[in-house]
């Protein structure tokens, strides 16, 4: 006899936690108030491709890019150190990477603000070297520094996992047949790691593109991103329906993306050798 009870606290979190909110957030959007009352309109979503919106939308785009790019290009070499056969203490190295994500997301990042700032420990010592103080904080480059601090390690453990389930025969008969390192890197490695990097870009950049946090703190609220437009909206101008129009856009074009990845993905089941 099937147990279907145990499901029963599951399903009553799905309905309480996610059906309904987002009912709400569907009502919302495609509702509109009036001096005679509410009613549905699509305008919340024309308003959102008005040319300000959309350059926030191109900007907090451009940046989850950057950060996913510098996250790939840190992380994979990290995943393939980690990875390594020989790596003595790799349970070590590996808790020391996840170690910082134990802490508070919002601490994290105010930490930075102490190591960033005009007077803080890097352009002291900077200045003990001769350097005049740099402008480190409240720019694109903080945002990114920030972003990818705060999302490294979603980039690394994909890509760790599926580094370490290789089959070590298939590296070896590279070898065996001639191929020097970077050749065995690119014709077997590489190939058989691109479902977790495809993964790993997928963790990194929805967070990124939606953050409002980072933004707010190491952008000094002079860098409006599309997750600081969307707290604005519910928290500052209380504008409830254009809030959740521009949350659903955003969960659009997060489903789309995922949609490529997890098609990519199924393609590159078993393997994929070049």
């Amino acid at each position: 006899m099937k147990k279907t009870w145990a499901a029963y606290p599951y399903i009553f979190w799905i309905i309480i936690f996610t059906i309904v909110p987002m009912g709400l957030l569907i009502y919302f959007s495609i509702t509109v108030k009036t001096p005679t009352g509410t009613i549905i309109s699509m305008d919340n979503f024309r308003r959102f491709t008005e040319p300000i919106y959309l350059k926030v939308l191109a900007r907090s785009l451009t940046l989850a890019a950057i950060s996913t790019v510098c996250c790939l290009l840190l992380g994979y070499p990290a995943a393939l150190f980690l990875s390594s056969r020989d790596l003595r203490h790799k349970n070590t190295m590996v808790l020391l990477m996840v170690l910082p994500m134990w802490m508070n997301f919002l601490l994290r990042t105010y930490a930075w603000l102490t190591l960033l700032e005009r007077k803080g420990l890097i352009n002291t010592l900077l200045g003990k070297i001769g350097i005049p103080p740099l402008n480190l904080l409240y720019n694109d480059f903080a945002v990114v520094l920030g972003m990818v601090y705060n999302f490294l390690p979603f980039m690394v453990l994909p890509i760790y996992s599926v580094l370490s389930k290789i089959d070590h025969s298939l590296i070896e008969a590279a070898e065996d047949l001639g191929a020097d390192p970077l050749r065995t890197f690119l014709k077997v490695r590489l190939p058989l790691s691109l479902p977790g990097v495809m993964s790993g870009i997928t963790m990194v950049f929805m967070p990124a593109v939606t953050t409002f946090v980072i933004s707010r703190l190491l952008g000094g609220g002079q860098y409006t991103l599309i997750g600081n437009l969307i707290e604005q909206q519910f928290l500052t101008v209380g504008d409830w329906n254009f809030g959740s129009a521009i949350s659903l856009m955003m969960m659009l074009i997060i489903l789309i993306g995922m949609g490529f990845t997890s098609r990519y993905e199924k393609e590159q089941e078993g393997g994929g050798l070049w």
